[in-house]
């Protein structure tokens, strides 16, 4: 009665697939430490903890909770020459509800758009407006994007649309190198999203460390109240309020017309912009698109995200590679918005602060945050956040912009 009860028992359990495959634990072991930052570091909490969630259910050998590749959805060709593929109910049927999520939600790229709807509702775009100067930094920081591009493509390691991919992850922009990723090379998701995010999580390590190896102590003490007094500005905004609200209409026209590529993301980043400083006619709607949209959305899309990270897709030479250029990609972006404001001062006689360089990233508005620690670490009264705030939200629409250029000429 008893014979092979225990065997059985044995069976039924993953501790076999955990001695056959140590990868497995390696996975684990990574869920766990993106759990650690989430929730002991508070690191992007928001999204490293349904993130590491993700990983740890789908290197679970047994649950069948990871994500599958493309390829297994696939039915053939039909008589035209048209792929074939499992529709919805097949696929939630055969592989489960993460499955299900994933083609539906993401695989189609329509929740980093919805995420962007709520960023932009939470975005103010004021002090870019009353420093346009400024904002042109945000633009110079995605230099890093393009150089990491070619540096990948040089190494041979990675086809241009993977290079693409990872070179994204210097926009500083989760949803962004997400939504890229998807159209591009969807196979290195996962790897790719826990770069972004961790990257982002990390703002408060890479920005000191690039600033430190690039300005001076002298560069750092500029105080940008006292340069406006010494050189106040020619021109004032009367009527601010009017001009927040005309400014997402004008930009999203202009822009989308130049790239229309870029139009999932920015669009629904300026209806966000625009529901916001329309005020209280839109207030509902502004709530349902920071509360009852972005946070499902960003939940499903953490979650889905880990769920791609299954050791046979990770544990190889791409992901490291992955690691490391989306490492320079972010550095990179830091260094050439500071770069641009040192090239700057050299001509100017109103100076700018490098710091206000350094924002040019989207990560808003931890970067500023940061970069307005370091000043008043050098002169207390030295306050850059609102200044910096100019490059960091420029650096949003850069991000978005960027993406847009690669999808169009990639796809």
């Amino acid at each position: 009665m008893f014979d092979g009860l225990f065997e059985k028992l044995y069976e039924m359990t993953a501790i076999g697939a955990f001695v056959d495959n140590p990868g497995y634990l390696l996975m684990l072991l990574i869920s766990f430490v993106l759990l650690y930052l989430g929730i002991v570091k508070k690191y992007e909490p928001l999204l490293l903890i349904p993130i590491g969630f993700g990983v740890l259910l789908a290197n679970l050998p047994g649950a069948d909770l990871g994500i599958v590749a493309g390829e297994k959805i696939e039915l053939g060709v039909d008589e035209n020459g048209r792929m074939m593929y499992m529709n919805l109910f097949e696929i939630a049927h055969e592989y489960g509800i993460l499955n299900f999520l994933y083609y539906a939600l993401i695989k189609t790229g329509l929740l980093p758009p919805l995420i962007f709807l709520g960023v932009g509702a939470m975005t103010d775009f004021g002090p870019m407006l009353r420093n346009l100067k400024l904002a042109l930094f945000g633009g110079a920081a995605q230099f890093g994007i393009f150089a990491v591009l070619l540096i990948a493509m040089a190494s041979g390691a990675f086809t241009i649309k993977e290079a693409a991919s990872l070179a994204i992850i210097g926009g500083a922009d989760g949803p962004t190198a997400i939504f890229t990723t998807i159209k591009l090379a969807p196979h290195l998701l996962g790897p790719i999203a826990i770069a972004a995010y961790s990257y982002m999580a990390l703002v408060p390590v890479i920005i000191p460390l690039v600033v430190k190896l690039t300005c001076s102590e002298k560069e750092l003490k500029i105080n940008m109240k006292q340069q406006d007094k010494l050189y106040p500005p020619k021109y004032t905004i009367k009527n601010l309020r009017a001009v927040k609200i005309i400014f997402p209409i004008v930009l999203g026209t202009v822009v989308i017309i130049l790239v229309p590529s870029a139009g999932p993301l920015l669009g629904m980043l300026l209806l966000g912009n625009l529901l916001k400083e329309i005020g209280s006619d839109t207030q509902r709607l502004t709530t349902a698109a920071t509360d009852y949209i972005m946070n499902p959305a960003t939940i499903i899309l953490g979650l889905c995200v880990g769920a791609t990270m299954t050791a046979d897709v990770f544990l190889n030479l791409k992901t490291i590679g992955i690691v490391v250029g989306g490492f320079f990609a972010f550095a990179l972006s830091i260094a050439s918005g500071v770069l641009l404001v040192k090239l700057f001062n050299l001509f100017a006689k109103k100076k700018i602060n490098p710091l206000c360089g350094a924002t040019g990233l989207s990560a808003v508005p931890m970067a500023s945050r940061v970069a307005n620690d370091i000043s008043t670490k050098y002169d207390p009264q030295n306050h850059v956040l609102q200044y910096c705030m100019s490059s960091n939200v420029s650096g949003v629409i850069g991000s978005a912009v960027a993406a847009g250029v690669l999808i169009k000429f990639l796809m």
